[in-house]
Protein backbone atom coordinates (compact mmCIF):
# COMPACT_ATOMS: atom_id res chain seq x y z
CA UNK A 1 0.00 0.00 0.00
CA UNK A 2 0.81 3.66 -0.67
CA UNK A 3 -0.13 6.41 1.41
CA UNK A 4 1.13 10.28 0.74
CA UNK A 5 0.75 12.96 3.40
CA UNK A 6 1.14 16.46 4.10
CA UNK A 7 -1.02 18.48 1.31
CA UNK A 8 1.08 21.67 1.31
CA UNK A 9 4.44 20.17 1.67
CA UNK A 10 7.29 21.55 -0.13
CA UNK A 11 10.63 21.00 1.02
CA UNK A 12 9.51 19.39 4.64
CA UNK A 13 9.15 16.12 5.54
CA UNK A 14 7.54 16.81 9.17
CA UNK A 15 4.01 16.10 10.13
CA UNK A 16 2.18 19.61 11.76
CA UNK A 17 -1.45 20.45 12.76
CA UNK A 18 -2.94 21.27 9.19
CA UNK A 19 -5.11 19.72 6.20
CA UNK A 20 -3.49 16.51 5.26
CA UNK A 21 -4.34 14.38 2.28
CA UNK A 22 -3.22 10.89 2.46
CA UNK A 23 -3.37 8.44 -0.80
CA UNK A 24 -2.71 5.07 -0.28
CA UNK A 25 -2.26 2.53 -2.91
CA UNK A 26 -1.81 -1.19 -1.45
CA UNK A 27 -1.74 -4.99 -1.69
CA UNK A 28 -2.00 -8.09 0.52
CA UNK A 29 -1.53 -8.39 4.09
CA UNK A 30 -3.85 -7.29 7.11
CA UNK A 31 -0.77 -4.13 8.04
CA UNK A 32 -2.44 -2.11 5.27
CA UNK A 33 -5.78 -1.49 6.68
CA UNK A 34 -4.68 -0.81 10.41
CA UNK A 35 -2.37 2.24 9.01
CA UNK A 36 -5.26 3.66 6.96
CA UNK A 37 -7.24 3.22 10.47
CA UNK A 38 -4.71 4.42 13.06
CA UNK A 39 -3.12 7.07 10.82
CA UNK A 40 -6.94 8.47 10.49
CA UNK A 41 -7.93 7.75 14.31
CA UNK A 42 -4.81 9.73 15.26
CA UNK A 43 -5.79 12.50 13.14
CA UNK A 44 -9.21 12.60 14.06
CA UNK A 45 -8.01 13.15 17.57
CA UNK A 46 -6.09 16.02 16.61
CA UNK A 47 -8.35 17.66 14.93
CA UNK A 48 -6.04 16.84 11.80
CA UNK A 49 -7.97 16.68 8.44
CA UNK A 50 -6.59 13.62 6.29
CA UNK A 51 -7.95 12.23 2.90
CA UNK A 52 -6.66 8.72 2.65
CA UNK A 53 -7.23 6.86 -0.76
CA UNK A 54 -6.51 3.08 -0.70
CA UNK A 55 -5.14 1.50 -3.82
CA UNK A 56 -6.43 -2.16 -3.45
CA UNK A 57 -6.69 -4.59 -6.76
CA UNK A 58 -8.51 -7.43 -4.81
CA UNK A 59 -12.20 -8.00 -4.32
CA UNK A 60 -11.83 -9.50 -0.62
CA UNK A 61 -15.60 -10.84 -1.57
CA UNK A 62 -14.57 -13.35 -4.02
CA UNK A 63 -14.02 -16.83 -3.95
CA UNK A 64 -10.53 -18.62 -4.28
CA UNK A 65 -7.16 -16.91 -4.98
CA UNK A 66 -8.92 -13.71 -6.62
CA UNK A 67 -9.78 -12.77 -3.76
CA UNK A 68 -7.30 -14.59 -0.89
CA UNK A 69 -4.15 -13.37 0.81
CA UNK A 70 -2.26 -16.87 0.92
CA UNK A 71 -2.49 -16.91 4.39
CA UNK A 72 -3.70 -19.87 7.12
CA UNK A 73 -5.90 -17.39 8.83
CA UNK A 74 -5.41 -17.96 12.61
CA UNK A 75 -5.78 -14.90 14.72
CA UNK A 76 -3.47 -15.07 17.73
CA UNK A 77 -4.63 -14.90 21.19
CA UNK A 78 -2.70 -11.58 22.46
CA UNK A 79 -4.04 -10.31 18.91
CA UNK A 80 -7.31 -10.03 19.94
CA UNK A 81 -7.01 -9.11 23.20
CA UNK A 82 -5.38 -6.01 21.72
CA UNK A 83 -7.78 -5.28 18.73
CA UNK A 84 -10.60 -5.39 21.33
CA UNK A 85 -8.59 -2.44 23.09
CA UNK A 86 -8.37 -0.72 19.87
CA UNK A 87 -11.97 -1.14 19.75
CA UNK A 88 -11.97 -3.45 16.85
CA UNK A 89 -14.47 -6.60 17.90
CA UNK A 90 -14.59 -9.65 15.48
CA UNK A 91 -17.82 -10.23 14.59
CA UNK A 92 -19.33 -13.76 15.00
CA UNK A 93 -19.57 -13.54 10.82
CA UNK A 94 -15.73 -13.20 10.42
CA UNK A 95 -14.44 -16.06 12.04
CA UNK A 96 -14.98 -19.55 12.21
CA UNK A 97 -14.33 -21.08 14.37
CA UNK A 98 -12.93 -20.18 18.21
CA UNK A 99 -10.25 -22.44 19.19
CA UNK A 100 -9.74 -23.58 22.85
CA UNK A 101 -7.02 -26.37 22.58
CA UNK A 102 -3.91 -27.39 19.94
CA UNK A 103 -3.02 -31.05 19.82
CA UNK A 104 0.31 -31.71 19.45
CA UNK A 105 1.32 -34.34 16.59
CA UNK A 106 4.35 -36.57 16.90
CA UNK A 107 5.94 -39.90 15.21
CA UNK A 108 4.89 -41.65 18.82
CA UNK A 109 1.83 -40.40 19.50
CA UNK A 110 -0.16 -36.67 20.71
CA UNK A 111 -0.31 -34.47 23.58
CA UNK A 112 -3.80 -32.00 24.02
CA UNK A 113 -2.87 -28.87 25.31
CA UNK A 114 -5.76 -26.71 26.36
CA UNK A 115 -5.21 -23.00 26.70
CA UNK A 116 -3.66 -21.85 29.81
CA UNK A 117 -6.97 -19.52 30.98
CA UNK A 118 -9.52 -21.75 29.35
CA UNK A 119 -11.46 -19.59 27.20
CA UNK A 120 -11.88 -19.97 23.35
CA UNK A 121 -10.28 -16.52 22.13
CA UNK A 122 -7.90 -18.01 19.48
CA UNK A 123 -9.96 -17.86 15.95
CA UNK A 124 -9.57 -19.26 12.66
CA UNK A 125 -10.67 -16.91 9.25
CA UNK A 126 -10.67 -16.80 6.12
CA UNK A 127 -8.78 -13.78 4.28
CA UNK A 128 -10.80 -13.91 1.15
CA UNK A 129 -14.08 -14.92 0.49
CA UNK A 130 -13.22 -18.43 1.17
CA UNK A 131 -12.10 -21.51 -1.28
CA UNK A 132 -12.15 -22.09 -4.54
CA UNK A 133 -15.00 -24.00 -5.34
CA UNK A 134 -16.91 -23.21 -1.98
CA UNK A 135 -20.42 -21.42 -2.31
CA UNK A 136 -21.16 -17.61 -1.35
CA UNK A 137 -22.53 -17.94 2.62
CA UNK A 138 -22.47 -15.35 5.65
CA UNK A 139 -19.18 -15.96 6.59
CA UNK A 140 -16.92 -12.55 5.87
CA UNK A 141 -13.93 -11.98 4.60
CA UNK A 142 -11.38 -10.53 7.66
CA UNK A 143 -9.29 -8.38 5.08
CA UNK A 144 -12.44 -7.38 4.30
CA UNK A 145 -13.76 -6.71 7.48
CA UNK A 146 -10.64 -4.56 8.13
CA UNK A 147 -10.71 -2.67 4.74
CA UNK A 148 -14.51 -1.81 6.09
CA UNK A 149 -13.30 -0.41 8.97
CA UNK A 150 -10.72 1.73 7.19
CA UNK A 151 -13.47 2.71 4.96
CA UNK A 152 -16.19 3.68 7.83
CA UNK A 153 -13.05 6.17 9.19
CA UNK A 154 -13.32 7.96 5.87
CA UNK A 155 -10.64 6.41 3.54
CA UNK A 156 -11.53 6.04 0.08
CA UNK A 157 -11.14 2.73 -2.26
CA UNK A 158 -9.42 2.64 -5.15
CA UNK A 159 -9.29 -0.59 -7.06
CA UNK A 160 -6.23 -0.33 -9.39
CA UNK A 161 -3.20 -2.04 -9.74
CA UNK A 162 0.22 0.35 -9.06
CA UNK A 163 2.45 -0.46 -12.64
CA UNK A 164 5.54 1.67 -11.67
CA UNK A 165 7.25 3.41 -8.75
CA UNK A 166 9.59 6.98 -8.89
CA UNK A 167 10.50 9.89 -7.78
CA UNK A 168 9.36 13.62 -9.37
CA UNK A 169 10.57 17.02 -7.64
CA UNK A 170 11.71 15.27 -4.60
CA UNK A 171 8.63 13.07 -3.76
CA UNK A 172 7.31 9.20 -4.88
CA UNK A 173 5.22 8.87 -7.89
CA UNK A 174 3.01 6.47 -8.39
CA UNK A 175 1.51 4.89 -11.80
CA UNK A 176 -1.12 2.61 -12.10
CA UNK A 177 -2.00 -0.44 -14.98
CA UNK A 178 -4.79 2.20 -15.79
CA UNK A 179 -2.58 5.58 -16.75
CA UNK A 180 -3.32 7.00 -13.11
CA UNK A 181 0.06 9.06 -12.68
CA UNK A 182 0.50 10.65 -9.45
CA UNK A 183 3.08 12.25 -6.89
CA UNK A 184 2.49 11.71 -3.09
CA UNK A 185 4.01 13.06 -0.17
CA UNK A 186 4.33 10.17 1.53
CA UNK A 187 4.48 6.05 0.23
CA UNK A 188 3.70 3.16 2.93
CA UNK A 189 3.90 -0.05 1.37
CA UNK A 190 2.56 -3.21 2.47
CA UNK A 191 2.71 -5.53 -0.54
CA UNK A 192 3.37 -8.50 1.09
CA UNK A 193 6.04 -10.94 -0.35
CA UNK A 194 4.42 -12.97 -3.33
CA UNK A 195 4.13 -9.92 -5.26
CA UNK A 196 6.65 -8.42 -8.00
CA UNK A 197 5.68 -4.95 -6.39
CA UNK A 198 8.52 -5.23 -4.07
CA UNK A 199 10.85 -4.47 -7.06
CA UNK A 200 9.09 -1.53 -7.41
CA UNK A 201 10.15 -0.10 -3.90
CA UNK A 202 13.78 -1.40 -4.57
CA UNK A 203 14.12 0.14 -8.15
CA UNK A 204 13.41 3.60 -6.20
CA UNK A 205 17.12 3.78 -4.75
CA UNK A 206 17.02 4.36 -1.16
CA UNK A 207 18.48 1.18 0.13
CA UNK A 208 15.35 -1.17 0.36
CA UNK A 209 16.17 -4.89 -0.69
CA UNK A 210 13.06 -7.80 0.75
CA UNK A 211 13.31 -9.92 3.35
CA UNK A 212 14.35 -13.58 2.73
CA UNK A 213 12.08 -15.59 1.79
CA UNK A 214 10.96 -20.00 1.68
CA UNK A 215 8.36 -21.53 -0.17
CA UNK A 216 5.46 -22.64 2.26
CA UNK A 217 2.68 -24.73 1.34
CA UNK A 218 -1.58 -23.93 2.14
CA UNK A 219 -4.25 -25.50 0.78
CA UNK A 220 -7.92 -25.70 2.02
CA UNK A 221 -10.14 -29.59 2.30
CA UNK A 222 -13.23 -29.76 2.34
CA UNK A 223 -14.74 -32.06 5.05
CA UNK A 224 -17.85 -30.84 5.89
CA UNK A 225 -19.06 -29.77 9.16
CA UNK A 226 -19.83 -33.20 10.84
CA UNK A 227 -16.26 -34.70 9.82
CA UNK A 228 -14.56 -31.20 10.79
CA UNK A 229 -16.26 -31.74 14.48
CA UNK A 230 -15.79 -34.93 15.02
CA UNK A 231 -12.10 -35.36 13.92
CA UNK A 232 -10.96 -31.92 14.58
CA UNK A 233 -13.27 -30.72 17.01
CA UNK A 234 -12.46 -27.21 18.39
CA UNK A 235 -8.43 -28.16 18.24
CA UNK A 236 -5.90 -26.94 15.92
CA UNK A 237 -3.86 -30.29 15.12
CA UNK A 238 0.08 -29.31 15.16
CA UNK A 239 2.55 -31.85 13.72
CA UNK A 240 6.08 -32.01 14.86
CA UNK A 241 7.08 -35.09 12.31
CA UNK A 242 10.82 -36.45 11.86
CA UNK A 243 10.38 -35.13 8.00
CA UNK A 244 13.02 -33.06 6.07
CA UNK A 245 12.73 -29.75 5.30
CA UNK A 246 9.73 -29.95 7.40
CA UNK A 247 9.24 -27.28 10.49
CA UNK A 248 5.61 -28.02 11.55
CA UNK A 249 2.52 -27.96 10.04
CA UNK A 250 -1.09 -27.14 11.14
CA UNK A 251 -4.48 -28.30 10.31
CA UNK A 252 -7.01 -25.79 11.11
CA UNK A 253 -10.37 -26.19 11.38
CA UNK A 254 -12.89 -23.54 9.23
CA UNK A 255 -16.48 -24.16 9.20
CA UNK A 256 -17.28 -26.75 6.37
CA UNK A 257 -13.37 -26.44 5.65
CA UNK A 258 -9.73 -27.87 7.10
CA UNK A 259 -6.87 -25.44 6.02
CA UNK A 260 -3.57 -27.56 6.06
CA UNK A 261 -0.29 -25.07 6.63
CA UNK A 262 3.28 -26.56 6.28
CA UNK A 263 6.25 -24.27 6.90
CA UNK A 264 9.76 -25.23 6.73
CA UNK A 265 12.32 -24.91 3.97
CA UNK A 266 11.36 -24.80 0.75
CA UNK A 267 8.22 -27.03 0.41
CA UNK A 268 7.27 -28.89 -2.38
CA UNK A 269 4.80 -31.69 -3.75
CA UNK A 270 6.77 -34.40 -2.81
CA UNK A 271 6.65 -33.68 0.87
CA UNK A 272 3.33 -32.61 1.11
CA UNK A 273 2.40 -35.81 -0.27
CA UNK A 274 4.83 -37.70 1.87
CA UNK A 275 3.31 -35.02 4.73
CA UNK A 276 -0.38 -36.43 4.10
CA UNK A 277 0.51 -39.92 3.77
CA UNK A 278 1.80 -40.49 7.36
CA UNK A 279 -0.17 -42.37 10.02
CA UNK A 280 -0.61 -39.32 12.19
CA UNK A 281 -1.87 -37.59 9.69
CA UNK A 282 -4.37 -40.02 7.99
CA UNK A 283 -5.91 -40.19 11.96
CA UNK A 284 -7.00 -36.60 11.99
CA UNK A 285 -9.14 -37.03 8.60
CA UNK A 286 -12.06 -38.97 7.68
CA UNK A 287 -11.43 -42.99 6.95
CA UNK A 288 -12.57 -42.35 3.33
CA UNK A 289 -10.12 -39.60 2.92
CA UNK A 290 -7.74 -41.24 0.37
CA UNK A 291 -8.24 -39.67 -2.29
CA UNK A 292 -9.02 -36.33 -0.95
CA UNK A 293 -8.19 -33.74 -3.21
CA UNK A 294 -7.76 -29.73 -2.17
CA UNK A 295 -10.16 -27.53 -3.39
CA UNK A 296 -7.70 -24.99 -2.95
CA UNK A 297 -3.84 -24.89 -3.09
CA UNK A 298 -0.95 -22.55 -3.35
CA UNK A 299 2.93 -22.49 -2.11
CA UNK A 300 2.98 -19.11 -0.94
CA UNK A 301 6.68 -17.18 -0.09
CA UNK A 302 7.07 -16.46 3.98
CA UNK A 303 9.34 -13.84 5.46
CA UNK A 304 11.74 -15.33 7.34
CA UNK A 305 14.23 -12.61 7.78
CA UNK A 306 14.13 -8.56 7.84
CA UNK A 307 14.50 -5.85 5.10
CA UNK A 308 17.17 -4.28 4.28
CA UNK A 309 16.29 -0.18 4.75
CA UNK A 310 12.62 -0.19 4.71
CA UNK A 311 12.46 3.17 5.01
CA UNK A 312 13.36 6.69 3.39
CA UNK A 313 12.30 9.92 3.43
CA UNK A 314 8.43 10.03 2.49
CA UNK A 315 8.87 5.87 2.38
CA UNK A 316 8.19 3.08 4.58
CA UNK A 317 7.37 -0.53 4.36
CA UNK A 318 5.50 -2.21 6.99
CA UNK A 319 4.38 -5.93 7.61
CA UNK A 320 5.95 -8.17 5.75
CA UNK A 321 7.92 -6.11 3.18
CA UNK A 322 9.47 -4.67 5.74
CA UNK A 323 9.66 -7.35 8.93
CA UNK A 324 7.56 -10.48 10.02
CA UNK A 325 7.59 -12.86 13.12
CA UNK A 326 9.45 -16.03 12.20
CA UNK A 327 6.58 -19.01 11.29
CA UNK A 328 3.76 -17.17 13.74
CA UNK A 329 1.55 -14.22 13.74
CA UNK A 330 2.13 -12.65 10.65
CA UNK A 331 -0.75 -10.67 11.28
CA UNK A 332 0.14 -9.54 14.60
CA UNK A 333 3.45 -8.41 13.02
CA UNK A 334 1.56 -6.48 10.62
CA UNK A 335 -0.51 -4.90 12.93
CA UNK A 336 2.41 -3.61 15.59
CA UNK A 337 4.29 -2.17 12.18
CA UNK A 338 1.58 -0.33 10.67
CA UNK A 339 0.97 1.19 14.15
CA UNK A 340 4.07 2.44 15.02
CA UNK A 341 3.97 3.54 11.10
CA UNK A 342 0.72 5.35 11.63
CA UNK A 343 2.08 7.05 14.90
CA UNK A 344 4.85 7.63 13.45
CA UNK A 345 3.93 10.15 10.15
CA UNK A 346 1.31 11.64 12.68
CA UNK A 347 2.91 12.97 15.21
CA UNK A 348 6.94 13.17 14.39
CA UNK A 349 7.42 13.12 10.62
CA UNK A 350 7.71 11.36 7.40
CA UNK A 351 11.46 11.98 7.22
CA UNK A 352 13.97 9.08 7.65
CA UNK A 353 15.10 10.49 10.34
CA UNK A 354 11.99 10.19 12.23
CA UNK A 355 11.02 6.49 10.82
CA UNK A 356 14.87 5.68 12.07
CA UNK A 357 14.01 6.82 15.87
CA UNK A 358 10.39 5.91 16.39
CA UNK A 359 9.43 2.77 13.58
CA UNK A 360 12.62 1.53 13.10
CA UNK A 361 12.80 0.16 16.41
CA UNK A 362 9.98 -1.54 16.65
CA UNK A 363 11.08 -3.78 13.79
CA UNK A 364 14.33 -4.39 15.10
CA UNK A 365 12.51 -5.39 18.28
CA UNK A 366 10.88 -8.27 16.18
CA UNK A 367 13.91 -9.07 14.23
CA UNK A 368 15.08 -9.76 17.63
CA UNK A 369 12.89 -12.32 19.03
CA UNK A 370 12.87 -13.38 15.73
CA UNK A 371 16.88 -14.79 16.69
CA UNK A 372 15.39 -16.53 19.60
CA UNK A 373 12.84 -17.97 17.73
CA UNK A 374 15.31 -19.69 15.65
CA UNK A 375 16.78 -20.98 18.31
CA UNK A 376 13.48 -22.44 19.63
CA UNK A 377 12.73 -24.11 16.39
CA UNK A 378 16.37 -25.62 15.91
CA UNK A 379 15.46 -27.42 19.60
CA UNK A 380 12.85 -28.43 18.07
CA UNK A 381 14.32 -30.13 15.03
CA UNK A 382 16.85 -31.75 17.75
CA UNK A 383 13.67 -32.79 19.60
CA UNK A 384 11.82 -34.44 15.96
CA UNK A 385 14.89 -36.22 15.08
CA UNK A 386 15.22 -38.28 18.51
CA UNK A 387 12.36 -40.60 19.12
CA UNK A 388 12.77 -40.89 22.46
CA UNK A 389 13.12 -37.39 22.77
CA UNK A 390 9.43 -37.78 21.02
CA UNK A 391 8.77 -39.84 24.21
CA UNK A 392 9.98 -37.90 26.51
CA UNK A 393 7.75 -34.30 25.62
CA UNK A 394 4.92 -36.54 25.56
CA UNK A 395 5.77 -37.35 28.67
CA UNK A 396 6.28 -34.37 30.46
CA UNK A 397 2.97 -32.51 28.48
CA UNK A 398 1.09 -35.61 30.13
CA UNK A 399 2.26 -35.43 33.72
CA UNK A 400 1.68 -31.85 33.31
CA UNK A 401 -2.10 -32.11 32.53
CA UNK A 402 -2.38 -33.96 35.60
CA UNK A 403 -0.53 -31.43 37.50
CA UNK A 404 -2.15 -28.25 36.82
CA UNK A 405 0.42 -25.85 39.05
CA UNK A 406 3.42 -26.61 36.75
CA UNK A 407 2.64 -26.08 33.32
CA UNK A 408 5.97 -25.02 31.79
CA UNK A 409 6.68 -27.06 28.87
CA UNK A 410 2.93 -27.21 27.72
CA UNK A 411 2.66 -23.02 28.61
CA UNK A 412 5.56 -22.86 26.14
CA UNK A 413 4.08 -25.00 23.13
CA UNK A 414 1.30 -23.31 23.73
CA UNK A 415 2.51 -19.77 23.03
CA UNK A 416 5.06 -20.96 20.03
CA UNK A 417 1.97 -22.34 18.46
CA UNK A 418 -0.18 -19.60 18.67
CA UNK A 419 2.39 -16.90 18.82
CA UNK A 420 0.59 -15.16 22.07
CA UNK A 421 3.79 -14.50 23.50
CA UNK A 422 7.23 -13.78 22.32
CA UNK A 423 10.01 -16.44 21.51
CA UNK A 424 12.34 -14.94 23.96
CA UNK A 425 9.67 -15.68 26.97
CA UNK A 426 9.10 -19.10 25.60
CA UNK A 427 13.18 -19.32 24.65
CA UNK A 428 13.61 -18.64 28.61
CA UNK A 429 10.78 -20.86 29.76
CA UNK A 430 12.81 -23.82 28.52
CA UNK A 431 15.56 -22.59 30.35
CA UNK A 432 13.89 -23.43 33.52
CA UNK A 433 15.96 -26.66 35.75
CA UNK A 434 12.29 -27.96 36.89
CA UNK A 435 11.64 -28.61 33.24
CA UNK A 436 15.11 -29.83 32.38
CA UNK A 437 14.86 -32.43 35.08
CA UNK A 438 11.14 -33.46 33.67
CA UNK A 439 12.48 -33.86 30.51
CA UNK A 440 15.00 -36.09 31.80
CA UNK A 441 12.79 -37.72 33.92
CA UNK A 442 10.90 -39.10 31.04
CA UNK A 443 13.88 -40.34 29.30
CA UNK A 444 14.78 -42.45 31.98
CA UNK A 445 11.31 -43.60 31.69
CA UNK A 446 12.05 -44.40 28.05
CA UNK A 447 14.68 -46.53 28.65
CA UNK A 448 13.42 -48.71 30.99
CA UNK A 449 10.05 -48.67 28.63
CA UNK A 450 7.89 -46.83 30.67
CA UNK A 451 6.37 -44.25 29.34
CA UNK A 452 3.68 -41.52 30.54
CA UNK A 453 0.49 -41.19 27.95
CA UNK A 454 0.00 -37.94 26.90
CA UNK A 455 -3.76 -38.81 25.79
Amino acid sequence: MIYSGLKDTTTSNHASPGEWVARSCHRRRAGRVPFSYFLLETAARLDTGIVVDVFEPRDFSKLGPSGCNMCGGIVSESLVQILATEGINLPRAVYKRGVDSYVLHMDVGRAFIDTPLHEKRIVSVHRGGGPMGSKPSAWRSFDGFLQALAMAKGARLVQERVESLAWKDGRPEVKTKNGRCESYDLLVGAVGINTSALRLFESMGFGYKAPRATKTHICEFQLGKENVEKHLGSSIHVFLLNLPRLEFAALIPKGDYATLCLMGQEIDADLVKTFLQHPEVRECLPPDAGGLKPCCQCYPKMNVGEAVQPFADRVVLIGDSGVSRLYKDGIGAAYRTAKAAALTSILEGISADAFRQKYWPTCRKIATDNGFGHAVFAATRQIQRRRRAHHALLGVVAAERRNCRARTMSTALWDTFTGSAPYREVFMRTLRPGLGMRMLWQLILGRKGTVASAE
